[in-house]
């Protein structure tokens, strides 16, 4: 067992939890946090993206005894004050989503590389893009809503 510290979502957490526990596992057993999909438990598919310490990351392949001292984001907390983000307002408006069980994933890897790279060319988030996998959409409509999220979060940076 380990203690570990880390914030989540905005909120301190501390947890004396096995070593070899994933974060994945963590998120959705002990926190109730079910936007995080367990999808292949291989980190091949992208379900289980999160946000670690501003990067994207597959929760499946990280260790609890990784995650002490670092800021972990998840779907759960993406909106601010009830407002939804551009990306998570975008694939709404885009009809980004079918099934839904890819989508936490895929905003987050999206929302980690815009907000390294605000302005990366459509081929470059295409590619950023190629470890989420989806069945259901084609990535068509995800591209889009993805491309008209980052123009609003251009906008939005300018009002500071």
């Amino acid at each position: 067992m380990v203690e570990i510290r880390f914030i989540l979502n905005g909120q301190e957490i501390q947890a004396h939890v096995p070593s070899q526990m994933t974060l994945l596992r963590f998120l959705r057993d002990q926190m109730g946090l079910m936007g995080v999909k367990d999808g292949c438990a291989t980190g091949h598919c992208g379900a289980c993206m999160v946000i670690i310490g501003g990067k994207a990351t597959r929760a499946c392949l990280v260790k609890m005894s990784k995650i002490d001292q670092t800021r972990v984001e998840t779907i759960e907390g993406l909106a601010k004050d009830g407002l939804l983000h551009p990306i998570q307002q975008a694939f709404i408006d885009h009809c980004a989503v079918q099934c839904g069980y890819c989508t936490p994933g895929m905003i987050l890897a999206a929302k980690a590389y815009l907000d390294e790279r605000p302005d990366a060319t459509y081929d470059e988030v295409r590619e950023n893009m190629t470890g989420n996998l989806c069945r259901c959409t084609g990535y068509v409509k995800i591209m889009e809503a993805i491309m008209d999220a980052q123009g609003k979060m251009k906008s939005n940076r300018g009002r500071g």
